[in-house]
């Protein structure tokens, strides 16, 4: 069984462990995109995140791992099964599904069993892979090289968090709420504009150059190769710690205030630099609430605001398509210039304190672990 690199082991790329833990915290968030030069560590990232990731409840016999809390959402086949029968849960791991670039928009989204109707004259839906990412983590490798309708099929079932199959007269539907984390070399060429804007967040990595950490990098790499289940127990307190921080930071996400003057702050940055539609204000502040949760704050703060926009933007054109996306420095510029917004962002408070064995996120915005 192949073992995945520790997510609490990574080293550097702050922004993007930020990013894969706010989609953590707030599924609802919607996805994550990745762009890096290649060996920058960005399927390593993605395959250790569901170590961080509470277990999910599920009905026993449902191949689309149904959330038994959330009768709404139950696929045809467990509306009529557990209407009035005894429900038999179990619990499993969140897993990541690997979309292959080869893929067929039959085995993406699931078809009906041609053979078996022929013979039988029996409808059965066969589940295709958006079957098996329901409440788990989508995976797209490569985005950047597959099919654009396929591509699309993806998207416009995230952005509706439901499947529907049409074939043959017979139709079926099931939930289809994943995290969607695509990753791409911008070297092998770049996603449409439309798709870009897809994605919630989004984040332009670079290969580590402080040769301290490079260092690290080796050094723990070359131990993982050497010994692999003795390097994940070294992180096994980290990840522990990182898993009781996501699980306590979604317990609180809803009680996140968002005090409305920064409602203003993020229109104003809209309107400022003509950014297309409403998706990328309301991403902002999601955003900014899933940080605040995570370092169990009440309240979101003007920094929270600055760093949500850094990956609510950096991929998003602008004016039609015709601007290209705001840069880190414009983003910080415009920041800069509206300081006077910091002054009105609440007071901390000692009871917001994180876990003492763990320090995520510093006001640097560095991830720093404390190892017992």
């Amino acid at each position: 069984m192949r073992q995945n690199y520790p997510f609490s082991a990574l080293v550097g790329q702050e922004e993007l462990f930020l990013g894969l833990l706010l989609n953590v915290i707030n599924p609802e968030l919607g996805g994550l995109l990745i762009k890096g030069v290649k060996g920058s560590g960005k399927s390593t990232a993605v395959q250790g995140l569901s170590d961080i990731i509470p277990d999910i409840k599920v009905f026993k016999d449902c191949e689309f791992n149904c959330n038994p809390a959330r009768e709404e959402e139950w696929c045809d086949r467990c509306k009529v099964k557990y209407s009035g029968e005894e429900k038999r849960i179990i619990e499993h791991s969140v897993k990541t599904v690997t979309v292959p670039l080869s893929i067929t928009e039959d085995r993406l989204l699931g078809t009906i069993d041609i053979e078996r109707l022929l013979q039988k004259g029996e409808k059965h839906f066969i589940p295709g892979i958006l079957s098996l990412a329901h409440r788990q983590i989508l995976y797209i490798d490569e985005v950047n090289l597959l099919p654009d309708h396929i591509v699309d099929d993806i998207l416009d079932v995230s952005a509706m968090g439901w499947n529907r199959v049409e074939r043959e007269g017979f139709s079926v539907q099931h939930p289809a709420k994943f995290l969607l984390i695509g990753t791409m070399n911008p070297e092998e060429g770049e996603l449409r504009p439309q798709i870009l804007d897809r994605f919630p967040l989004s984040v332009d990595l670079k290969s580590v150059e402080d040769s301290r950490l490079r260092k690290e990098i080796i050094q723990r790499n070359l131990a993982f190769e050497h010994d692999a289940e003795g390097f994940i127990a070294g992180f096994k307190t980290e990840t522990e710690g990182l898993r009781n921080q996501v699980a306590a930071a979604r317990a609180i996400l809803d009680k996140v205030r968002v005090d409305p003057v920064y409602y203003d702050l993020v229109v104003k940055l809209g309107s400022e630099f003509k950014l297309d539609g409403h998706r990328a204000d309301i991403v902002i502040i999601k955003t900014a609430r899933a940080q605040a949760a995570l370092e169990m704050r009440s309240e979101v703060e003007y920094r929270h605001i600055r760093q949500a926009a850094h990956l609510a933007l950096g991929h998003r054109t602008r004016e039609g398509g015709l601007s290209k996306p705001l840069t880190k420095a414009e983003i910080d510029d415009f920041f800069d210039q509206h300081k006077d917004w910091q002054d009105k962002s609440p007071e901390r408070s000692e009871s917001n304190e994180v876990d003492k064995n763990i320090r995520l996120f510093t006001d640097s915005g560095l991830v720093q672990y404390e190892k017992k």
